[in-house]
């Protein structure tokens, strides 16, 4: 890089040489005041490396133009130097340095993101002005239930007529007494529902009708069954040796039923 010896910065607030870049100049001029690199990060509030990519006009290393310029007139008003001159130069080299015009947005430009996050904030407040909105108005239906209900419970009872609810005195009748007759009723005959008692050793899957096409017992079984219903009984077993059965208390064997484990049988007095 070619320096103007003739045009170099001979006080602290030097112009800049049109042969100059921007960070080389501003470099010298921190050189020519004696400040460290690490001091003006510090007081720029900015990472060394982005000052180091800074001086060296290493522009492919930094953000995106509009960036780059704020970083100059920061860096140039704490050296004292002239801002303008500085983005005007800037201007000038940067094109042809990155082969990208001065106004271009980087892929992953902070503007853009911080474009996505406001809109991303945006859609999220009014996702939870839609729910606040729906909670109010369920509270304002509840609210006007709940007092149409008081309201209603607390209507006064209607009168009573005391003339339309007044009770006839009984006449004294002189007719004879009349003794009751003991009636004999026939006996109750026994009940002609039958009575099926099941117990399992693990879970079975049963299905059991009466003769009436009554459901008494269908689905995955564990606790003991007790059922009653009128006979023939249409019964089913998906494992017949987890099954102890007795009809009207009388044990009923599952074998001459079974077949491949499972039994399917009508059972009738």
């Amino acid at each position: 890089m070619e320096i103007n010896s003739n045009q170099q910065p001979s006080s602290g607030t030097g112009n800049l040489s049109n042969a100059q870049r921007p960070g080389e100049y501003l470099r010298q001029l921190r050189s020519m005041q004696k400040r460290e690199l690490s001091e003006v990060a510090r007081e720029l509030n900015m990472p060394e490396r982005q000052l180091t990519a800074l001086e060296a006009d290493d522009y492919k290393a930094l953000p995106e133009p509009a960036f780059i310029k704020g970083y100059l007139r920061t860096y140039a008003r704490l050296l004292g130097a002239d801002a303008n001159h500085l983005i005007r130069r800037f201007d000038e080299i940067y094109t042809s340095d990155t082969g990208l015009p001065t106004n271009h947005a980087l892929e992953n430009s902070p503007l853009k993101a911080l474009g996505r996050l406001q809109r991303g904030r945006r859609e999220r407040l009014s996702w939870i002005k839609w729910l606040v909105g729906a909670l109010v108005i369920i509270a304002v239906v509840w609210l006007l239930y709940a007092g149409i209900k008081a309201w209603r419970s607390s209507k006064p009872a209607q009168p009573v007529d005391p003339v339309a609810t007044e009770v006839a005195p009984i006449e004294a009748t002189t007719a004879p007494a009349v003794l009751p007759v003991p009636v004999t009723l026939p006996a109750t005959p026994a009940s002609s529902e039958d009575r099926l008692s099941l117990t399992f050793s693990h879970p079975v899957t049963v299905s059991i009708h009466d003769a009436t096409g009554k459901n008494l017992a269908s689905g995955r079984q564990t606790q003991p069954l007790t059922l009653t219903g009128q006979s023939p009984f249409s019964i089913r077993l998906d494992d017949a040796a987890a099954v102890n059965l007795s009809f009207n208390q009388e044990q009923i064997s599952l074998s001459p039923y079974t077949v491949n484990g499972k039994a399917e049988f009508r059972l009738s007095r």
